[in-house]
């Protein structure tokens, strides 16, 4: 309810913007909608998975990849349209949202991997963590270092500096749980935790609810403030 709260917000809020920050918005309100029905989905999986005593343990992996495989590459999205002004490329768009598969794709792998119990094309759950780590580690790059970071640096516009900076902070912190989770998958650093790995999707939850909404939030600010 939060996320289709939040995309409500972001839809209406279109049109009190400057038109140069209506596709922002727009990209705001479809990841929380696209979260907000995954979520839907996830609450019937709970329902059906979950009957008297004999809860089970499973996850609904699935809907949580396929969600964050829409959803965060539109965030990737948002950098670009954030320093579309300053003269950031076409090619750190493409090179953003590749990292951002990369790093999807090779952990939903691995968490097959993981249920299997087997590796697939010859990697393990942590040898698809390692690929996966490397798509994140991409990004962390090239908005901390890259093109992003010179861009965000030479912009005249302080708010944009501002906005830019809290984004790149969703990433480096926020985005730190769903590695952690990954590192609680069996064989891998944190599999002897157990307690941790039966509360991991609870932690997902509040964290996508944190990062999808907050990211959305930083761009409908920097709209309100910008020209």
């Amino acid at each position: 309810m939060a996320m289709f709260a939040a995309s409500v917000f972001f839809f209406f809020e279109r049109a009190t913007v400057s038109d140069k920050w209506k596709l922002s918005l727009l990209i705001s309100g479809l990841i929380t909608t696209i979260a907000a029905a995954h979520y839907w989905y996830m609450r019937e999986f709970w329902v059906t998975t979950f009957t008297g005593n004999n809860a089970s343990v499973a996850s609904p992996t699935e809907f949580r990849y396929i969600d964050w495989l829409l959803t965060v590459p539109l965030m990737c999205v948002e950098f670009y349209l954030l320093l579309r002004a300053a003269g950031a490329s076409i090619n750190m768009l493409w090179r953003l949202v590749a990292y951002s598969v990369l790093m999807l794709a090779a952990g939903y792998i691995g968490e097959l991997s993981a249920e299997r119990g087997q590796a697939i094309r010859g990697f393990e759950n942590f040898g698809w963590g390692v690929i996966s780590t490397i798509g994140w580690a991409g990004i962390v790059y090239e908005i901390f270092f890259g093109e992003a970071k010179q861009l965000a640096d030479g912009s005249s516009d302080a708010n944009v500096r501002h906005a830019f900076n809290l984004l790149r902070g969703f990433v480096l912190i926020g985005w730190a749980i769903y590695p952690i989770g990954y590192m609680t998958l069996p064989g891998n650093v944190l599999s002897g935790s157990t307690e941790l790995a039966a509360n991991m999707n609870v932690v997902y939850n509040i964290g996508d609810a944190v990062n999808k909404i907050g990211f959305g939030l930083v761009v409908w600010n920097l709209a309100k403030r910008g020209k």
